[in-house]
């Protein structure tokens, strides 16, 4: 079983108009929303094998802050790629991952994570900023991957039991 963690990076600030999309910060409440995000996928248990992030700000800080929850020590991978992937690049991405990994953490943005989502489980709902949606795939190696072993675990996300 390999096991998918979608996560859309926390909401971010539009208030320096000078910076480019890729350097946005994360505004107050994605900085109160990732640690959140992350204490909660730490009270079930949930440790990555690995994390892959886009090198955005945005992204790059909630990657961080979510590892941190659940006391991930490794490295984090950012790979540029995935900054500006259509969902086709993420599964591509996904499914070079070394097979002893079984757990794994995507940090990217929309709309490319709603299509992956989308892709993999028929998931039509809008993943918010810091949302994360879970995947299981019943197959033994990542270049096996698909639509037609995976199964949607939870989706969870800030405002979600409010």
């Amino acid at each position: 079983m390999k096991k998918l963690f979608i996560i859309r990076h926390a909401k971010s600030s539009w208030k320096d108009n000078s910076l480019s999309d890729f350097d946005r910060p994360l505004n107050k409440r994605g900085n109160l929303n990732a640690p959140m995000m992350g204490e909660r996928l730490d009270a079930k248990s949930i440790m990555p094998d690995i994390i892959l992030s886009s090198p955005a700000l945005r992204a790059k800080t909630t990657a961080k802050i979510i590892a941190k929850q659940v006391s991930y020590t490794k490295e984090i991978v950012f790979l540029p790629e995935i900054y500006d992937a259509f969902s086709e690049d993420l599964h591509n991405i996904l499914k070079k991952i070394d097979d002893d990994k079984e757990t794994v953490f995507l940090f990217g943005h929309n709309p490319e994570l709603n299509d992956l989502a989308e892709e993999y489980v028929d998931m039509y709902d809008n993943i918010p900023t810091c949302g994360i949606v879970e995947i299981e795939f019943s197959c033994d190696k990542w270049r096996e991957i698909s639509p037609k072993n995976a199964k949607m675990i939870s989706f969870d996300y800030p405002k979600k039991n409010l």
